[in-house]
């Protein structure tokens, strides 16, 4: 009988090599293919991760009463990541610990992880696929928590990652503790215009957001070397101000200088371990890697039909030592291999890396 190492070193292998096989060669998982290591995640699951265990029993879901399809696993709601410990495997072992944000006062969720090996190569074959499809080398500007300060952000570790891996070795971070260092920001900018090396910008919606008022209010406007791009994560509707993303990427066009074609709105979770992307500018319809797929289900969590809003409920094959299903109050409505994100349920709290940026704008704007 196989051991919980053994088990976990070969599941482990087998995403690592579906990763790699997307991000070296282009070669994707197949239906049958995805729903058979699933299946076979969402067992071991079953075996290890006692608390979903115990929730999926509760909902009819057992090693003795499997679904028949990768469609039928319970998505764990993203809010129970606050409640207890969601792990296979004994989290004062976890080789990383993501902190949700949470609202004030709140007890954050916590994503532990295993080993790095899953989310590093996720981060990087996700951002090379939809970010740097021109394989591309910059100059990272990071609008996030910059991870020496706070090591629970996922998004900090990973931009961290992808600056030490895909940039000129030159990276700025820009969020001191509580406040968004723009002056800074801007001088550096006009350092890369300088020497006409494009950048990459990273940073939530609110924090790009917070970076055009103060620009806007020190009449500076700059024009972004040819190639450099926006990489925007987070939402638009906040506590204090509403935006609309067509409004906030016209802004970013004209005081920064580049086509709105060129900002990527990426979606992730701390609750996740990969991430989507936008892939239609237009509509801008989010996209995944094989290895992530997305269903938007109604209150009874069935699949609804193509063009019905539904909350949106996400199978990462990567989080195999947490849970691979995860039911989020977000809304989507379905778009070919992918969905358009529409925001959140009206009862649901502000969470996530926007609301990080909406208490940074506040308490900036303070100081």
């Amino acid at each position: 009988m196989a051991t919980y190492k053994t088990e976990a070193r070969e599941l482990d292998a087998e995403i690592l090599d579906a990763i790699d096989a997307w991000t070296t060669e282009g070669r994707s998982l197949d239906d049958a293919a995805f729903n058979a290591l699933a299946l076979r995640i969402f067992a071991h699951q079953l075996r290890y991760n006692e608390r979903y265990a115990q929730y999926c029993a509760q909902l009819g879901v057992a090693l003795e009463a499997m679904p028949a399809s990768w469609e039928g696993i319970p998505g764990v709601p993203a809010a129970a990541f606050k409640e207890a410990a969601l792990s296979t495997f004994d989290p004062a072992r976890a080789a990383l610990a993501f902190e949700t944000s949470g609202t004030t006062g709140r007890t954050p969720g916590r994503h532990y992880m295993e080993t790095t090996a899953l989310y590093d190569a996720v981060l990087l074959g996700g951002f090379d696929r939809f970010m740097l499809p021109d394989g591309a080398r910059l100059r990272y500007f990071n609008l996030v928590p910059d991870p020496l300060e706070r090591p629970q952000s996922s998004l900090g570790y990973m931009m961290a990652r992808v600056s030490a891996h895909r940039g000129t070795g030159d990276t700025g971070w820009y969020q001191r503790g509580d406040s968004l260092d723009v002056d800074s920001l801007i001088r550096d900018l006009r350092g890369a215009i300088a020497v006409s090396q494009p950048v990459c910008i990273a940073t939530t919606a609110f924090g790009l957001l917070y970076t055009l008022d103060v620009m806007e209010r020190a009449g500076v406007a700059l024009d972004l070397p040819r190639g450099s791009r926006i990489m925007e994560t987070g939402g638009f509707k906040g506590r204090t101000r509403v935006i609309t993303r067509d409004d906030l990427y016209a802004r970013s066009s004209a005081l920064l200088g580049i086509s709105p074609d060129t900002i990527v709105a990426e979606y992730g979770m701390t609750e996740l371990t990969s991430q989507y992307y936008d892939v239609n500018a237009t509509t801008r319809a989010k996209s995944g890697p094989p290895w992530l797929r997305a269903r938007v289900v109604g209150p009874d969590r069935r699949t609804l039909a193509n063009g019905k809003t539904g909350s949106l409920l996400h199978v990462d094959l990567a989080n195999r030592a947490s849970c691979i299903a995860v039911q989020t109050d977000d809304l989507g409505i379905r778009e070919g291999d992918g969905f358009v994100l529409l925001g959140r349920e009206r009862e649901a709290e502000p969470r996530g890396c926007s609301l990080d940026a909406e208490e940074l704008r506040e308490r900036t704007a303070r100081t």
